[in-house]
């Protein structure tokens, strides 16, 4: 063998030993781990510069061409699991679930936790974890941590602990005394005696009360419906000849109204009888000629609820010379309410008062946590306040009375509310009985027991004025948000009544309703008209033909009047009843024709421009925003179609409540709609901005007379409105409805199925509500920390100045304060924030802006109220006293410290109570 032959042989058992290690030197496996390590270090490489993409591109290429027992390597090292028995979890677990761990320990176990490793302390430390237990306590910081500042909390709440004022046993027996102390026995013997006088004086009085009812009991009374008009009252009627028949025509309708009151189970009131005292007034059977004197003498006083819708704008209607007094619906007591009435009255009493405040037909929302029904119209605060406030009427012998512009007599626990007020305070109480669909259109129909002469309405406000109100709240509430906004400021200094009558009296010369209440006007006049004219009363027709003379002196010719009108009451019951059916499917059939302005305005020409290609918004926004209103309308109108079909042939026998409880039983779809409406809301703001060809709809579809100048976000508010005239409607169905009438049971359940949905709906109003006025106070608080608390709101919010005692010793009345700053107190139902208030003013611009600064905040339970009496160098003051510091304000009126104290004294009682 030659060497070139050797040398060729050589070179090919080379190449062999390289052709399947990918150029590697596979004879030397040094050379060959470097190598496979640098080739695999440069894939790495290029590995972490790829996307994910290509990552996974590259991750499917390998595995394909893997072997099984290479992929059944990567399954087996994807199966193992780690031994973790002895490792720390706070260096396993993400720190987002480390630290919810450590959420369910208590501060002692926290503190202990730290002093486990470093790591632990660093966890146990974070503010995410004190921050709730330092706020549930009402311990806020009083300044707010930078980003790298660590464990401020902590420190927090320790120094709040360590610094507690707090006494052992023994010392809180020497300084509060102990239970069950005994008394002396003088105090005790005192005390036996007052109560035993007080309880002789009750019983002569019942005797005595109960020795005059005897006496004047006519010896021909039976204890039948018709006997017990003929009592001792109705005799003057019977020796005055010169009485007009239709005169008493009238006291004898309205006597029988009285007598088929009592006769009804449920009109037991407090005492025992079943009289209803709301009819033995002297509007009955009396000319106006006979108590025109107690009028003149004495004023009308009209009493209005912030809570109102455009509340001004009835201000601002109420007549000359009547007295009017607006109040707070939030921020004040029962207390309050009635040193504001008697400072407005002034020591004098009135011939009528009016309590125009919000409510339906079974109680009466006065204030913020007063809603005055049946349950709870007999607790002592209550029956306090209805007392004292009948004792600024004038008797019912002159005419007194109270108005209550609330639908209380459209149901039967309604008019139980006035028969038990009226025995309470001896004053004749009225509301409106009448059935009227809509905002505020209760007062405009008819009164429970009205006199003669004209409507309490008409007594208190102007009639125009009042009917645009009525008629246009919601709009004319829109258009004084804007006003308050502007001119609220330049009312500052000025009574509410005042400024309120000023907003309102601006707001009706601008907005030029001259027009609208001329045409409402003649619409009511034709309505009227035809009205008359398509009425047939042979009754009242042959009553002319009798003489304006005649004696009606003998008691036959009474009885055989009295049996009439009971008859006519019983068909005026079907009558109304009948009425109250039209009313429902009236109102069923305008409501669901708003629904269908949806359909055809919006939801129609966006589907059509969608399925023409020329997209306005995309299915997936069309869905979001019309689909529950679409199933609310589809399930309206099969309701509209049912009660149609069943009034087409109505009679007195025939129920509606099977139909009521069949749409109760879907009332899902309103469950859907309201659980979306926020997002519905969010969705149509974000596609208004967003779209531009949707802005551009809205605006030419927004407010136009088809919409009936409404816009698509205030079309929607109807289905939440709509309950309110469900559950009115169904009150004065059932209480014009025989109690033997088979509709009876269906109509209560009915009721109740109403009231349950409708209690859901007002706590998801009363939730958003609540959650948007703390984020709007946090917002304009600098510095404030979080306030989103459950079952948390405003109460009040008060502007005092705070002040600075140059010396503590000495009484009150020679001690020298300094004004040092502005502050602003918001008082929340379970706390107090207090805030600095500074004001800036804008440049060529009477108004000012308020800013403010968070200061302390403190829990209810432990803050401490004392007043300081009035002296020559302060006024109005008092002294807040929490756990670590106190702060004395003064209010800059009187009225204003008596009512920041009443309501604040209020939500401490409360917040110790729960």
């Amino acid at each position: 063998m030659t060497a070139s032959d050797s040398s060729r042989k050589t070179l090919e058992m080379e190449s062999f030993h390289t052709r399947f290690s990918a150029w590697t030197p596979f004879c030397n496996k040094s050379l060959n781990r470097q190598l496979f390590q640098e080739r695999v270090a440069l894939v790495s490489h290029w590995f972490d510069l790829w996307t994910n993409k290509q990552r996974q591109e590259f991750l499917l290429t390998i595995f394909l061409r893997c072997t099984k027992s290479q992929i059944r390597f990567v399954q087996d090292w994807f199966s193992q699991r780690m031994q973790v028995a002895n490792a720390d979890f706070s260096t396993v677990l993400p720190r987002s679930i480390s630290l919810y761990i450590f959420s369910f320990l208590n501060p002692k176990d926290l503190c202990a936790a730290a002093q486990v490793s470093w790591p632990w302390r660093f966890l146990t430390e974070q503010d995410c974890l004190w921050m709730p237990k330092c706020i549930k306590f009402g311990w806020f910081l009083p300044y707010t941590p930078t980003d790298k500042e660590y464990g401020a909390w902590k420190h927090h709440y320790i120094a709040c602990v360590s610094s507690l004022d707090w006494l052992t046993p023994r010392e809180a027996a020497a300084i509060y005394g102990t239970l069950n102390e005994p008394k002396a026995g003088d105090e005790e013997l005192q005390e036996r005696q007052r109560e035993k006088c007080l309880r002789k004086i009750i019983w002569e009085n019942i005797a005595l009360r109960k020795k005059k009812l005897f006496k004047g009991r006519p010896p021909w009374s039976s204890g039948t419906c018709c006997s017990r008009l003929l009592h001792s009252k109705s005799q003057p009627w019977l020796s005055q000849p010169a009485w007009d028949r239709q005169g008493l025509h009238e006291a004898l309708e309205k006597q029988l109204v009285l007598a088929s009151l009592e006769a009804l189970p449920w009109r037991s009131n407090v005492s025992g009888s079943r009289s209803y005292p709301l009819l033995n007034s002297s509007w009955r059977g009396l000319s106006p000629s006979d108590d025109s004197t107690s009028r003149t003498s004495s004023p009308h006083l009209i009493v209005i609820s912030s809570r109102i819708p455009a509340h001004e704008m009835l201000v601002a209607s109420v007549r000359a010379g009547i007295i009017s007094l607006v109040y707070d619906h939030s921020g004040i007591t029962l207390e309050s309410l009635l040193y504001l009435i008697d400072k407005a009255l002034d020591g004098q009493r009135v011939t009528s008062m009016g309590i125009f405040s919000d409510g339906n037909s079974r109680e009466v929302n006065l204030l913020q946590g007063y809603e005055i029904g049946v349950k709870n119209v007999l607790r002592p605060e209550v029956r306090d306040f209805w007392e004292k406030l009948g004792s600024y009427v004038v008797p019912e012998e002159e005419g007194g009375h109270v108005d209550l512009f609330v639908p209380l007599g459209a149901s039967e626990s309604g008019v139980e509310v006035l028969s038990q007020l009226s025995q309470l305070t001896g004053t004749l109480f009225t509301a409106p009985s009448g059935v009227a669909t809509g905002s505020y259109q209760h007062i405009l129909s008819d009164w429970l027991w009205q006199p003669r002469e004209r409507p309490p309405p008409c007594i208190y406000f102007s009639e125009a004025p009042l009917q645009a109100w009525c008629h246009l709240t919601d709009h004319l509430d829109d258009a004084l948000r804007a006003a308050r906004k502007q001119l609220a400021p330049q009312f500052r200094e000025l009574r509410a009544s005042v400024s309120g009558r000023i907003l309102g009296q601006f707001v009706f010369d601008a907005m030029s309703l001259g027009a609208i209440l001329r045409n409402q006007e003649t619409a009511q006049v034709l309505a009227e008209g035809l009205t008359e004219l398509s009425r047939e009363n042979p009754e009242r027709n042959g009553r002319k033909d009798h003489p304006q003379g005649t004696s009606l002196s003998k008691s036959d010719q009474n009885f055989e009047e009295l049996v009439k009108l009971e008859r006519k009451l019983q068909r005026d019951s079907a009558v109304k009843r009948t009425r109250v059916a039209q009313e429902l499917l009236e109102s069923e059939r305008k409501y669901v024709q708003t629904l269908e302005v949806v359909r055809a305005v919006y939801v129609a020409p966006l589907r059509a421009a969608l399925s023409s290609n020329r997209a306005i918004l995309s299915a997936a926004n069309i869905q979001i925003i019309f689909s529950d209103i679409l199933r609310i309308l589809s399930l309206n109108r099969q309701f509209l179609d049912n009660l149609r079909d069943r009034l087409q042939n109505w009679g007195p026998a025939h129920c509606l409540g099977e139909i009521i409880l069949k749409f109760g039983r879907q009332l899902n779809i309103y469950t859907n709609f309201f659980n979306n409406y926020p997002v519905v809301l969010k969705t149509i703001e974000k596609c208004r901005e967003m779209t531009p060809a949707f802005r551009a709809f809205l605006k030419r579809h927004d407010k136009t007379i088809i919409t009936k100048m409404l816009s698509l976000p205030e079309l929607l508010l109807f289905p939440s409105r709509r309950f309110e005239e469900y559950i009115h409607l169904l009150y004065a169905l059932w209480l014009h409805t025989p109690a033997e009438h088979a509709d009876r049971g269906d109509l209560t359940a009915a009721i109740d199925q109403m009231k349950n949905y409708k209690g859901h709906i007002d706590q998801m109003k009363l939730i958003a509500s609540m959650k948007d006025q703390l984020s709007d106070i946090r917002r304009s608080i600098s510095g404030c920390p979080t306030l989103s608390e459950e079952n948390r709101y405003l109460i009040r919010v008060q502007d005092v100045a705070q002040l600075h005692c140059y010396r503590d010793e000495g009484c009150f009345s020679v001690r020298l304060y300094e004004h040092t700053h502005d502050l602003s107190l918001f008082l929340f139902n379970d706390t107090l924030l207090i805030s600095s208030r500074g004001t800036s003013h804008t440049p060529f611009e009477r108004t000012s802006k308020s800013t403010y600064q968070f200061i302390a905040s403190v829990a209810l339970q432990r803050l401490l109220i004392e007043d300081i009496p009035d002296s020559k160098y302060i006024k109005n003051a008092f002294i807040l006293q929490g756990p670590k510091s106190e702060w004395i304000c003064a209010t800059e009126a009187v009225d204003d410290k008596f009512l920041w104290l009443s309501a604040l004294q209020n939500a401490i009682r409360s917040s110790m109570e729960k």
